[in-house]
């Protein structure tokens, strides 16, 4: 059977398992008032959680931990919100909720910029500019660089433009992608991270560095430190290096570990979406699983199936892990780390 065919088969297996699964509970029709009700409830816990830290009811490192959670929530909110799946014609409240998920997770690209890298990236996932993939490590071998540059879409992702763009510029010569093409991506990477995405970076390289200071002050006596003016824009931004960056961090450590090593690339047939994906629940990555809401359960689910929510891509996951099985996607393909992703053998 060929690829196509068996993509064609899956998507109508989980597309009828979602069927039937709206059938037994109909309130999972109402999906903009559900999206909006995990928005809420999501925002109102950061906030609770922040506000209990603040007061010193909560520990630092539990309140790293939840929001980094919810926050996880957060984005498969934003990815919902990306493909238009609520308040598709109450774009006000669409909107709305775009930004607020943004501010709320800053150490991410625009998210409306984002949205046409990641349509190419359905397109056209796994090749070599495939953009967003290639943005969070996809593709690299495994060294100290790819373990630091991780969640660090700033200057992890300066590092690796370069090649980005000398491999799409020779995917122009080779036919595979259009010139004008190659330049929106090209400008949309750059204009992505400007201003928002570049500032959270930048604070947190001055927090990450005064630590550091503070550490070899006492370690060895010195009296190192930043000027007073970055010193006092730090201490002004001390509730938002920890509320917001910090448990951001975390997360998106864990959902670039995830999606990084889940999406195949470089040897992937364009349009084969059998090629493009596994599914990633082996026990170890479980607690990174947990800040980017088991991405690697259900995220080739959504290969498939683009225009459903994320919720239901959960509730519905063991039906749909079955249909997967049965036509061949892979699970728990742990070659992917010594192969730098490719889908067979690295020969490079």
């Amino acid at each position: 059977m060929k690829h196509q065919e068996k993509s064609s088969h899956i998507r109508k297996e989980i597309n009828q398992s979602y069927h039937e699964l709206k059938e037994t509970y109909p309130i999972l029709k109402n999906q903009d008032y559900i999206g909006f009700t995990i928005f809420f409830i999501t925002v109102v816990s950061i906030i609770a959680v922040s506000i209990g830290w603040y007061k010193s009811f909560v520990p630092t490192w539990l309140m790293i931990v939840l929001n980094a959670f919810f926050m996880g929530i957060l984005h498969e909110i934003e990815h919902d919100l990306i493909h238009w799946l609520y308040f598709k014609r109450q774009k006000w409240v669409h909107h709305g909720m775009l930004l607020s998920v943004w501010i709320l997770r800053p150490l991410t690209v625009n998210p409306w910029i984002r949205r046409k890298l990641h349509y190419h990236h359905h397109k056209f996932s796994g090749t070599l500019h495939d953009v967003e993939e290639r943005s969070v490590t996809n593709g690299e071998k495994w060294s100290v660089k790819r373990l630091l540059t991780t969640p660090d879409v700033v200057l992890g992702g300066l590092l690796r433009l370069r090649q980005m763009f000398k491999d799409m510029d020779q995917e122009v010569k080779n036919g595979n992608l259009k010139e004008e093409t190659s330049s929106t991506l090209k400008r949309i990477t750059f204009l992505s991270i400007i201003p928002v995405t570049i500032f959270a970076h930048v604070i947190l390289y001055l927090f990450f560095a005064d630590q550091l200071l503070n550490w070899i002050n006492t370690r060895f006596g010195s009296d190192l430190s930043f000027p007073y003016e970055i010193r006092n824009i730090l201490n002004s931004l001390h509730v938002v290096i920890y509320t917001i960056l910090l448990p951001n961090l975390l997360r998106q450590f864990c959902l670039h570990f995830i999606t990084s090593n889940m999406h195949y690339f470089g040897d992937v047939e364009e349009g084969n979406v059998m090629e493009q994906t596994q599914v990633l629940t082996v026990w170890w990555t479980f607690p990174m699983q947990v800040f980017c809401f088991f991405f690697g359960w259900t995220h080739s689910i959504h290969h498939f199936v683009v225009n459903e929510t994320f919720y239901v891509r959960h509730i519905g996951r063991r039906k749909a892990h079955e249909v997967l099985r049965k036509y061949g996607v892979r699970f728990n393909d742990l070659g992917t780390f010594r192969r730098a992703n490719r889908f067979r053998e690295y020969s490079k």
